[in-house]
């Protein structure tokens, strides 16, 4: 199994959000190799600014895991983790985040600037799959205005 596989597979949760009209992002944790949770935006279905795609799955993988802790799980999103979601992962103690868009207006990278967000075994990954994650998000909002 490589990046793109998983990315792929965050694709596929990215455009249930597109379909139901949410920001179009998506999520899966991976422990092992095989995917122990998935999660789109939700924000709009919730009426929750905090139902975003990575907080939808990271819930979902700490409850089927009975631990608060993913050391051993990754976190493929299709687009820049905001803040908050960069948040929860440090406190998740996650040991590895893949990205594909960059997001330049509401990414973690706006707020923390070069402060680094995550847990310090945190590995990170930037870029897989980005032209196919950024063009889902640039489709989305292009309906918008």
């Amino acid at each position: 199994m490589t990046d793109e596989y998983f990315m792929m597979q965050a694709l596929k949760e990215a455009r249930k959000a597109f379909d139901e009209d949410e920001v179009p992002v998506g999520t899966v944790v991976v422990v092992n190799e095989k995917i122990i949770a998935r999660g789109h935006n939700m924000v709009e279905r919730l009426n929750d600014p905090t139902a975003h795609a990575e907080m939808i799955a990271l819930t979902s993988a700490f409850n089927l895991l009975g631990s608060k802790y993913l050391p051993e799980a990754a976190l493929y999103v299709t687009v820049e983790p905001c803040f908050m979601c960069a948040g929860a992962m440090y406190w998740s103690k996650i040991g590895k985040v893949v990205y594909g868009a960059e997001d330049e207006k509401n990414g973690y990278k706006k707020t923390a600037g070069s402060n680094w967000p995550f847990h310090p075994k945190t590995e990170l990954i930037r870029g897989v799959m980005k032209e196919e994650c950024s063009k889902l998000m640039k489709d989305f909002f292009k309906n918008k205005r």
